[in-house]
């Protein structure tokens, strides 16, 4: 099954392709425009309905090279958009609108096996490794196995639900990257599902309660946006020291710098009154 996101301004987008219903892909409709190329996901084979509006399908594709996404573009046209298309858009195929599902899919194998062999990851060697033949995916003490849906950190497994394990394993493989909620919502549970986004929010607090608290910190939130994987290497450089406690206490840090803040201008405080009582 392949990823599929088409972009039109069609009233029924059914009727853009009518061979992709019968087909068992995965299609997310977006609006041709600009804006939609920061919703489309990475991983995706881009269909930009040219059928109406060519100046706009034009410029996506323009746009799309410009922003150095290698995602594949293929075009569905009419008859009549055939004779304006050439090398210069950057498609990597067309398709007629009538075209019959056996087309489609042919079209869809073909271009997907001429991109893969050249993608290239877009993480950091050191932040995350690549994934290797075994199907494990590694940041720092965390390892997440896609074959086996297993996953430990620091040798120790962590005992993850379905989901769970699919929002730890997309959110591992895009280090940095801060995701929106309703965005984790569409890949991770689908567009065929109808909850809210507080689905992902509960899933989130119970993966950091398995992560533990000294790996919980992995799961990080952008406030007023959402959540994003930080990698174990640059969260320990960022890391502030933790004070010493006293012996049989656990104060919360920052009752404890209010604590020093306040012995800090004690002395202050005396002197002045002093001086305002010899006065």
């Amino acid at each position: 099954m392949t990823d599929l996101t088409l972009m039109t301004c069609a009233e029924d987008p059914a009727s853009v392709l009518p061979a992709l219903a019968l087909l068992s892909h995965r299609v997310r409709v977006l609006p041709l425009d600009a804006a939609s190329l920061v919703r489309m996901p990475e991983d995706t084979v881009l269909l930009i309905d040219a059928s109406d509006d060519l100046a706009e399908a034009k410029t996506l594709c323009s746009l799309t090279r410009a922003s150095g996404l290698s995602t594949p573009i293929i075009l569905i046209l009419s008859e009549g958009g055939f004779t304006v298309v050439n090398a210069g858009w950057g498609v990597a195929d067309v398709i007629i609108q009538s075209a019959s599902p056996a087309e489609v899919e042919a079209r869809l194998r073909l271009v997907c096996q001429r991109v893969t062999p050249t993608r290239k990851p877009d993480v950091q060697p050191e932040e995350v490794e690549d994934q290797v033949p075994t199907g494990q995916v590694r940041s720092g003490d965390l390892v997440v196995d896609t074959e086996s849906y297993t996953a430990r950190i620091h040798g120790r497994p962590i005992n993850l639900a379905y989901k769970e394990f699919e929002l730890l394993k997309y959110l591992v493989q895009h280090p940095g990257r801060v995701f929106t909620r309703a965005q984790l919502l569409q890949e991770v549970w689908g567009y065929d599902y109808y909850g809210g986004t507080r689905t992902v929010d509960v899933h989130v607090r119970r993966l950091r309660a398995k992560l533990g608290s000294e790996y919980e910190h992995l799961i990080g939130t952008v406030r007023n946006v959402g959540y994003r994987f930080d990698p174990p290497s640059s969260a320990r450089t960022t890391s502030v020291p933790k004070p010493e406690p006293e012996a049989g206490t656990n104060p919360d840090p920052a009752e404890q710098h209010e604590q020093q803040d306040s012995q800090s201008e004690q002395p202050q405080d005396s002197k002045k009154k002093k001086t305002d009582h010899s006065d």
